[in-house]
């Protein structure tokens, strides 16, 4: 049995023949090696060679599907040798790949790259943690959007109109210190940062009875009741014995840089999407006595294409979008 890719090197090798691809993809939609229809869920059916999918045997179903159905790749012309090296790249790229990079480097429009990303993400989402932390858990929230110093002067004098805050988008997050073999983090968009706003987020991912460390914003007063809650004031301190969010401050530099240095500009509309991209790569790191390599990333996102899917036209319907990008 050829061994698996742990670098791009190999990666490169190993997914340039179509048969291979196919065969990876096959592996882990169905383990047990038997194809099922997307369509009647029967799993009778015979190999169509010369155009490598598969027919249905059920004589009211018939249908003829390949690997890529029911999956993220469905419906793309593309080759699932270009599908894999973006996905093996933006899974292996500590600060995100941007779609020029990708149709660079994998021969597609820019536009193409951007699609093909945006559906990788997809396969990301949840950040590769599912149900809702516990333990010790910080809560932080953070703004997401342009720095004044960077716009022009008229458009700073039309968005900036009030505090630094105003125009940009709050992102909310929640890391779970205790979890093996590193800390897990969740994060997510959420409308504004009033007390109910961010409470219900608070119990929407933090189980009942955990230990909250969160900063000595008001918003977070009235937890108490669920929660064990420690505050840590930053007028005075940013730690004290084990009260601090700086987990938290640390997944939020790590996003930061990947949107200000590799994306630059990032539509309010699809912030979450970046979001969930760069949670799975903090969920999935590495660790000295647990190190990851990047074939072990990877598989993680392939474990996720089946049962998902955005189409184009999702992805840019703007109907009553007025946001400006970041």
């Amino acid at each position: 049995m050829e061994q698996r890719p742990k670098t791009l090197q190999q990666a490169i090798r190993h997914f340039s023949d179509e048969q291979t691809c196919i065969d990876t993809v096959a592996l882990m939609r169905w383990p047990d090696g038997i194809p099922e229809c997307p369509k009647c869920g029967g799993k009778e059916h015979y190999y169509l060679a010369t155009q490598k999918r598969w027919k249905c045997k059920n004589g009211q179903c018939g249908k003829q599907f390949s690997v890529k159905a029911g999956t993220i790749f469905e419906d793309s012309p593309l080759g699932l040798d270009k599908w894999l090296m973006a996905m093996w790249m933006i899974a292996s790229c500590k600060n995100g790949v941007s779609s020029y990079e990708i149709h660079r480097a994998i021969g597609v429009t820019q536009k193409s790259a951007w699609f093909m990303m945006h559906r990788i993400r997809l396969a990301m989402q949840d950040g590769g943690i599912g149900g809702k932390l516990s333990g010790c858990v910080e809560v932080d929230e953070t703004f997401i959007g342009g720095k004044a110093r960077n716009m022009h002067k008229s458009k700073r004098a039309r968005m900036i109109t009030g505090r630094g805050t105003k125009g940009k988008t709050v992102v909310m997050g929640f890391l779970q210190r205790d979890s093996k073999p590193h800390s897990t983090v969740k994060a997510q968009v959420i409308a504004d940062r009033y007390s109910n706003t961010m409470q219900t987020a608070v119990k929407e991912n933090v189980a009942e009875g955990s230990s909250l460390m969160t900063d000595e914003f008001a918003a977070y007063t009235g937890s108490e009741d669920t929660f064990t809650h420690e505050v840590i004031n930053h007028a005075i301190e940013y730690v004290k014995g084990q009260i601090h969010t700086n987990g938290m401050e640390n997944f939020w530099s790590l996003l930061k840089r990947s949107i200000g240095g590799t994306y630059v500009s990032v539509e309010p509309f699809h912030l979450f999407r970046y979001i969930d991209e760069q949670s799975f790569r903090f969920n999935n790191r590495g660790h000295r006595k647990f190190p990851i390599h990047d074939g072990q990333r990877f598989d993680k996102v392939l474990s996720n294409v089946a049962g998902r899917r955005v189409t184009y036209k999702e992805l840019t319907g703007k109907v009553g979008q007025t946001s400006q990008p970041f």
